[in-house]
């Protein structure tokens, strides 16, 4: 694990002071992050100007929810997207190949060798919603600690879906669409569930599981989580991570080496 976190130090060191040479990328990003959340702040207040509400939701505790799905979309381009868009490539260009050889194993060289700052502003933006949004609610920090956990499941949720995709390019070489796909399927998750109806809620919950990625934690921040929805999403977190390290070494098995 010392090994494991040195190395981990290393790549990131090196990823941020790469990316700090492109400064003005910084508030090129901060300026989208803006833009997209004043997109995402103006879609939300069009259902609750009239007096709507989400059943359940007010209008403070659906920005928390709006909050978790911008960290989570920091996330994605913080850590997911730099990272796991490049296997595709590394397929491509045969540089799989060294990444193969290194003395590490090779799931974790591709989902951490880098790291793009440019995903920070959604991470602040993310979290300064959640705390006002907490402020008007009278959330405690009991609150905060209690959705950690249901949080966490659902980066590795998140994590373990992106990877299983990536994975695939070792068939279908170009699959950057697919991504994208996924991408716009998370987009429903700037809405509790209750926004959408029965269908939608059945899809975004047991075959895209949207609803563990922001409206599980959203619940367990607001004290409203319940144990079975927890339980469920150790076992979905847990579950797709495993799959997703089976599914790569399956994988690397019909991999042609460029030197092959």
């Amino acid at each position: 694990m010392r090994r494991y976190l040195k190395v981990l130090r290393l790549f990131w060191s090196t990823a941020i002071a790469a990316e700090m040479e492109y400064r003005v990328n910084f508030i090129v990003a901060t300026i989208t992050s803006v833009g997209n959340l004043a997109g995402s702040l103006f879609g939300l207040f069009l259902f609750y100007r009239t007096g709507y509400t989400f059943a359940g939701w007010s209008w403070n505790a659906a920005l928390v929810v709006l909050g978790v799905f911008t960290l989570l979309q920091g996330y994605s381009s913080t850590f997911l997207a730099p990272n796991l868009n490049r296997i595709v490539r590394h397929v491509q260009e045969g540089t799989l190949d060294f990444v193969l050889l290194k003395p590490i194993r090779s799931q974790f060289w591709l989902s951490t060798h880098t790291i793009s700052p440019w995903g920070m502003p959604d991470l602040v933006f993310g979290t300064v919603i959640i705390a006002y949004a907490g402020m008007r609610l009278g959330l405690s920090l009991n609150n905060y600690l209690v959705s950690a956990l249901p949080l966490a499941l659902g980066l590795v949720i998140l994590y373990s879906l992106w990877f299983i995709l990536g994975a695939t390019s070792i068939w279908f070489v170009k699959i950057y669409n697919v991504t994208e796909v996924l991408r716009g399927l998370l987009e429903a998750g700037r809405y509790p569930m209750t926004a959408y109806p029965a269908a939608y809620r059945f899809f975004f919950t047991f075959v895209v599981p949207v609803a563990f990625l922001t409206t599980v934690p959203a619940e367990a921040m607001l004290g409203r989580g319940q144990i079975t929805w927890l339980i469920g999403a150790i076992v979905l977190a847990l579950g797709l991570f495993s799959l997703s390290t089976w599914f790569w070494r399956f994988a690397l098995r019909f991999y042609t080496s460029a030197s092959s």
